[in-house]
């Protein structure tokens, strides 16, 4: 590696670990109880003060939600892209999100009009479950069709199909317990405790540590199927292990939070942009620390601008992710016509 492109990698981890500290003390200091950096420091070392049980209890839990789910879906996002081969490929857009929503959404309905509480391994399992069955959708079609918009297309229908079943049965739910499923729904980080941040937590560490050890296959995957054959890739067990790890981890974010648009498009592409590369022993912490601050960035607008009413974290996510995703496209096409 030359020293221009090992000093612009670590220019880039230094912003972007300035800009997630930044972050999360923005995030601590603002909300409906209003403090300064000193007040928020002293509470932090001592757990106590006025607003001790705000930040602990309230926004602490929350910004960490925000922090490790959202860099979980932006490295989810990675790797669904390395896999298909496509920039827009990602847990929302391929309908795996709304999938792994769906699973999840039935499942609580079943289990609170039984009054049975679930945990928290019980939602993974559940959006796990409709993450695969979304994902076994899209691998079937593609092996009928080649064209990856087509692909892309199927996708996106999967989607529509599942948030609209869950719209009817959390519509038509007569439970209030129930009835507030549409809230989680739309995508929050609300509501989180300090033991659903240790479950997931746990969850994305293993998956994220999986992530690295196919760090290297993934590099030679992404140079084509031949080359990583030619270098003793086991291209089964190699997809086998991308599609599970990537499943895991959009899982834990729709079984916690809700489905989240856009963050596991737009968050790769500007890490691409950023570091110059695409290398996953480089991109894969490069989109965990861009998600969190992507997400910790748009979690703080949803409850900052019209507070005291949160807005859905997923609107917020699309209204800053969406113009990346069209920028990428006329990037792309504008690349494509000048090299024709």
């Amino acid at each position: 590696m030359d020293q221009t492109r090992k000093r612009r990698y670590i220019l880039c981890f230094i912003l972007l670990a300035a800009l997630l500290l930044l972050l999360l003390a923005a995030n601590v200091m603002t909300g409906s109880a209003q403090m300064g950096f000193g007040e928020m420091l002293s509470i932090l070392l001592t757990r106590r003060g006025a607003n001790a049980d705000i930040i602990w209890k309230i926004r602490l839990p929350r910004l960490l939600a925000a922090a490790v789910l959202g860099g979980a879906l932006s490295v989810s996002g990675f790797q669904l892209q390395t896999f298909f081969g496509n920039p827009i490929a990602g847990p929302f857009v391929l309908g795996i999100s709304s999938s792994a929503k769906l699973v999840v959404a039935l499942t609580m309905i079943w289990s609170l009009a039984r009054g049975i509480a679930l945990g928290s391994v019980a939602l993974i399992i559940a959006a796990f479950v409709g993450s695969m069955a979304s994902m076994g959708v899209i691998l079937l079609v593609s092996t009928r069709l080649r064209s990856m918009s087509l692909l892309i297309v199927c996708g996106v229908m999967i989607g529509y199909i599942c948030s609209a079943v869950t719209d009817i049965v959390v519509t038509f739910a007569s439970d209030s317990n129930i009835v507030n499923l549409h809230n989680w729904s739309l995508g929050s980080f609300s509501g989180m405790d300090w033991g659903d941040v240790r479950t997931f937590s746990i969850v994305i560490a293993l998956a994220l540590t999986g992530s690295f050890l196919l760090s290297k296959p993934m590099g030679a995957y992404q140079l084509g199927e031949e080359y990583a054959r030619n270098l003793g890739v086991n291209l089964r067990r190699f997809r086998v292990a991308l599609i599970l790890l990537s499943s895991v981890l959009s899982a834990c974010v729709t079984a916690f939070a809700g489905p989240i648009s856009f963050v596991g498009i737009a968050v790769p592409h500007l890490m691409k942009r950023l570091l110059g590369s695409a290398r996953p022993i480089f991109m894969l912490p490069a989109c965990f620390l861009g998600g969190a601050v992507f997400c910790l960035f748009c979690d703080m607008i949803a409850r900052t601008v019209f507070a005291p009413t949160d807005l859905s974290i997923s609107s917020v996510t699309a209204v800053f992710g969406v113009p990346i995703v069209i920028r990428m496209l006329l990037s792309r096409h504008a690349a494509k016509e000048a090299e024709q």
